[in-house]
């Protein structure tokens, strides 16, 4: 591909070209047509059009074109699989035609009034493993479609699939499931909340009086005050809906700022239901009928959640939210509430039952110290925001936690889930102890040294470990010597569904940029587990720790697969720094499965001419038992390793780390994972080839002389970490290390191990 080319198809992956598209729409229907035109230009072809899939009536119906004719809109309809649209769609790869009408499978449609049109390229639109439908393109000249343009209407589709997901949403429901009926002493509270064992979200700490949220407009539905109701005109209704837009611009914006793993639009479904004509001229004729506008709104939205509340499609039921907080803001600008309303959050930690996403960028513009969720998961769209957003955040199966009194002093310790309520004088003070300790962690930045050596003189290597874009500076900050671990699975666990090639290639293109010319391991998606996917159910069932995650997952949906190597790819295209490496390998022929996909990605790259990068290395991780017998074998396949510790460790001696009950039987320092870990690292560096630990025994000083005695010489940790270990790296000798490793590896008994280790 040649430069133009190339800057031609980078040029589609600005997200500000499709926010435009979508804020700049009067309705759903514009949305569609002003998508149709943009294609059409950037491929400059005489047609383009958008065919969506009608579930109910197992339909591809033409919902918006540019060339073909207009009153078509609506009316041309294929089953899946019939004609060269309906092919696409029941294959799910592009169709490219010289000369349309002399395949056997095209339906000549006389509506459409495209006889003179002869060249045809269709690609199908879709999310994950959801099929959405089918966008088209035509030219009067014969074979006038390149493989250049089948790779951009491609990625075309890839970025505006979500948001025309949501445009689909909306237009099904006018056909849904008629209206279901709506769903018809102070100490002894002290003393039962006195200490509240949560789980942590985010972590950090926090100490500072307790604010109990009060959603400030999403509860306006709920009520029935004929009073808020007052006299309010049909312009007024206008004006809310305008200011509502305008807002959720605001929102979109500040937080594509905030977390660049969201710059997909995350408030796309708000705009669909917005944009809906008949959401709107509802409300319109209920006011034009006499009825109050706020009543309007609240009768309307109502019926909305309900129907989302009867479906029986899970992503459907999840719009619930969308529309009660989409709603609530209208009636919020209908009160003409002031939107610098006295932050009562600042400084404060704030309860809730829950929390929109939209919410949570509220609490963070207003300083809030720290928030408990009393429902919710620690995989929600608001607690990988709080990550983000440094925000530390405890979720707790205590509702009676926001009975509690304004201004009740807790202390959060969101490190391990621990919360206190009116903590005591000996709990401050342990806080206290553990502030200080961080500032003096804080003062080792400044003397933070970019190589890290043993008091002997023995190079080892820091990397950081990153979950989110916005971590990349204080990894930078702290002198980590490249990304040792980037975990991919959170840019899938923020989003209502799987993200396409085109966003997953932004988000890594990012990471290579902000870390030019350092090492980068990218881990394949990592899904599964303690880490589920809100939209699929493939991930779960009875023991989900032993179910269809990580590398399993990415083999049974290849599609997905390969979505995101080709993604890291494309991104790594102009470095050589860039690793991938796949997770829970089991046996080496699934290694060499995941291998050849990679392959078959970097060839498919290589016929579409897309530029990428020709051979990466390619790593694993080792957490299964099962590696144990093959390492010699593994070594000789695999260019590097990286220990992930906590799943080996639960794996090996069978232990749920996440189960209380069991906790004290997860023991890092068990002779078999000592033995293991020493057998391991020695077969790798025989074999020549790069081996790190990434997982939290990297981390934790303890275990440090271990591993360096072992032979281990690359570290992978969370930044905050860094610090702490250069010192300590640099307080001993590798002799010293060997000869408590070899010590540890004499013993046989956890007791021994650990009165050695821990000694009194």
């Amino acid at each position: 591909m040649i430069k133009k080319e190339r800057d031609h198809f980078n040029l589609l992956c600005d997200i500000g070209d499709l926010s435009a598209l979508l804020t700049e729409s009067s309705d759903i229907e514009s949305f569609l047509q002003s998508a149709v035109a943009m294609v059409s230009r950037y491929l400059n072809a005489d047609v383009c059009s958008i065919y969506l899939y009608d579930e109910k009536s197992d339909d591809l119906v033409l919902k918006a074109t540019v060339g073909l004719n207009p009153s078509a809109v609506g009316r041309i309809r294929m089953k899946p699989g019939e004609g060269l649209v309906g092919k696409t769609f029941e294959m799910l790869r592009p169709i490219r035609e010289p000369a349309a009408a002399l395949n056997p499978n095209f339906k000549y449609f006389k509506e459409a009034n495209e006889d003179r049109f002869e060249s045809f390229l269709s690609v199908p639109i879709q999310r994950g493993v959801r099929k959405i439908g089918v966008m088209a393109v035509q030219h009067e000249k014969q074979d006038y479609f390149t493989e250049i343009d089948v790779v951009v209407l491609r990625a075309l589709a890839s970025q505006l699939a979500g948001t025309v997901e949501n445009a689909r949403l909306m237009l099904d429901l006018h056909n849904s499931a008629p209206r279901q009926p709506a769903p018809s002493s102070v100490s002894d509270m002290f003393e039962s909340l006195r200490f509240v064992k949560g789980q942590s979200a985010s972590g950090g700490y926090a100490f500072a009086a307790s604010a109990v949220f009060k959603r400030s407009h999403g509860t306006l539905l709920e009520k029935d005050d004929a009073e808020e109701d007052g006299i309010y005109s049909l312009e007024d209704f206008y004006r809310a809906v305008h200011k509502t837009a305008e807002q959720l611009v605001e929102f979109q914006s500040r937080l594509a700022e905030r977390l660049i793993e969201s710059a997909s639009l995350i408030f796309d479904a708000h705009f669909m239901i917005l944009k809906d004509a008949q959401f709107i001229n509802k409300i319109v004729k209920q006011i034009m009928e006499g009825i109050s506008p706020p009543r309007a709104v609240k009768e309307v939205a109502g019926h909305y959640i309900r129907i989302f509340s009867s479906s029986p499609n899970t992503y459907i039921r999840e719009k619930v939210n969308d529309m009660e907080d989409l709603a609530g803001r209208i009636l919020k600008n209908l009160y003409n509430w002031s939107s610098d309303d006295e932050a009562f959050c600042e400084d404060r930690i704030v309860t809730a039952g829950e929390l929109y996403p939209s919410e949570m960028l509220k609490l963070a513009s207003e300083d809030v110290k720290g928030v408990i969720l009393v429902s919710g998961g620690v995989t929600s769209h608001v607690s990988i925001l709080a990550r983000s957003l440094k925000i530390p955040l405890i979720i707790a199966d205590r509702p009676d936690l926001l009975n509690l009194p304004e201004g009740t002093p807790i202390l959060l310790d969101a490190e391990i889930g621990n919360i206190y309520v009116r903590p005591s004088a000996q709990v401050i003070r342990q806080f206290e102890n553990r502030k200080s300790s961080e500032k003096k962690t804080e003062s080792f930045k400044a003397v933070m040294s970019p190589i890290t050596h043993t008091h002997d003189g023995v190079r080892i290597c820091l990397m950081a470990n990153i979950n989110l874009l916005s971590e990349l500076p204080g990894a930078r900050e702290l002198k980590a010597e490249g990304i040792g671990l980037y975990r991919t699975e959170f840019p899938f666990l923020i989003r209502p569904t799987f993200p396409s090639e085109e966003e997953q290639f932004l988000i890594y293109r990012r990471l290579v940029d902000e870390m030019a010319g350092q090492e980068i391991t990218i881990r394949t998606l990592d899904v599964g587990g303690d880490k589920t996917l809100a939209y699929s159910d493939a991930t779960g069932g009875s023991n989900p720790e032993l179910g269809l995650r990580s590398i399993r997952f990415s083999l049974r949906f290849r599609d997905i697969f390969e979505q995101q190597l080709r993604a890291i790819l494309r991104a790594a295209a102009d470095t050589e720094n860039v690793r991938i490496m796949f997770p829970m390998i089991s046996s080496i022929d699934e290694f060499r499965e995941a291998r050849q996909v990679l392959s078959d990605c970097i060839a498919a790259l290589e016929r579409e001419k897309i530029p990428h990068h020709p051979g990466p290395a390619v790593g694993m991780m080792l957490e299964l038992p099962s590696v144990m017998e093959l390492i010699h074998d593994f070594a000789q396949e695999a260019d590097f390793f990286s220990i992930g510790t906590n799943d080996f460790v639960q794996y090996l001696i069978g232990v749920d780390r996440t189960n209380e009950k069991v906790a004290e039987y997860y023991r890092p320092y068990h002779p078999s994972v000592l033995r293991s870990l020493a057998k391991i690292v020695k077969a790798v560096t025989e074999a020549g080839k790069d081996i790190s630990v990434c997982g939290e025994m990297a981390h934790e000083t303890e275990y440090l002389p271990f591993l360096l005695g072992i032979g281990i010489r690359k570290l992978s940790a969370d930044p905050q970490f860094l610090p702490m270990l250069q010192k300590r790296i640099s307080e001993m000798t590798i002799a010293e290390a060997q000869a408590h490793a070899k010590s540890l590896l004499e013993k046989s008994t956890i007791k021994e191990i650990r009165e050695q280790m821990y000694p009194e």
